[in-house]
C-alpha cells in the first residue's frame, strides 16, 4: 500500500502490517513504536492506520514531530451490529465478498484499473483472521476528538474529494478542531490516497518533512 512513499525517506521508513499486531488499536500503536527508533517521527496513516497514528502520537508525544491522517475519522461511536455483520461476512462468505461489500466501493470512480487490481491483491494476500483483526480494531477504536484539540504537533488531514468514509466535510471539521491542523483535498481520488494519487500525497509529505526538519 505504501510502495510509492517508501523512497521519500530511504532506509528510514517503516510500514508495518498492522493486522498481525492484534485486534486492538492500542496494541498496534505500542507494537509499532517498539519497532522504530528516533524522536522526530512523522506518523502517517490511512483509514484505520490513521487511528493507529493518533494512538502513537498520544502514547509518545515527545517522539512525534507531525501526524498525517489520510481518510481517517478520529471521532468514533461504536456500532456493534455493523461490527458483527462484517466479521460474519468474512467468516461465512470469505474475503472476496467482504472486499466487494466494504473496501472496493471506497475507491474513486476515477481510480485506474491497475490501482484497483493492486489493492485487491493486497487484500487477498491477507488471511481472514488478519482481516478480522482489522475489522475489530476499527470497530472498537476509541474516539479521540479530545486529542485533536490538545495536540501540540501539526496534524495534516488528507482526503480524496470522492471519499465517502469519512470524506471532505468531516476532515474539514477535524482540521478546524485541531490546535495546529491543516487540510488537503485531492481531486478525483477516493479513500486510499497513497495508491490512488501517490504523486499528490508525496508532495504533501515532502512539505511536512521539510517543516519538521
Amino acid at each position: 500500500m505504501w510502495a510509492a512513499q517508501q523512497a521519500l525517506l530511504p532506509g528510514r521508513s517503516y510500514a508495518p502490517t498492522l493486522y498481525a499486531m492484534g485486534d486492538r488499536i492500542e496494541h498496534w500503536a505500542t507494537a509499532a513504536l517498539e519497532r522504530v527508533a528516533g524522536d522526530r517521527l512523522i506518523v502517517v496513516g490511512c483509514s484505520i492506520g490513521g487511528s493507529c497514528a493518533v494512538e502513537v502520537a498520544r502514547i509518545a508525544p515527545h517522539r512525534v514531530a507531525a501526524v498525517v491522517l489520510i481518510g481517517t475519522k478520529v471521532e468514533h461511536r461504536p456500532e456493534p451490529g455493523l461490527h458483527a455483520a462484517a466479521v460474519e461476512m468474512l467468516r461465512e462468505q470469505g474475503i472476496a465478498a467482504a472486499w466487494q461489500r466494504y473496501w472496493a466501493p471506497l475507491f474513486s470512480p476515477a481510480a485506474e484499473r491497475k490501482v484497483l487490481a493492486a489493492a485487491e491483491r493486497i487484500a487477498f494476500a491477507q488471511s481472514s483472521e488478519a482481516l478480522k483483526n482489522g475489522v475489530t480494531a476499527f470497530h472498537t477504536r476509541p474516539s479521540r476528538m479530545d486529542y485533536l484539540a490538545n495536540a501540540t504537533c501539526p496534524i495534516v488531514f488528507v482526503t480524496g474529494a470522492d471519499d465517502v468514509a469519512p470524506g471532505p466535510a468531516t476532515n474539514a471539521t477535524q482540521a478546524a478542531t485541531a490546535a495546529s491542523g491543516s487540510l488537503h483535498v485531492i481531486a478525483h481520488c477516493g479513500h486510499y490516497v497513497p495508491m490512488e494519487r501517490p504523486a499528490e500525497l508525496n508532495a504533501i509529505l515532502r512539505n511536512v518533512m521539510a517543516a519538521a526538519s
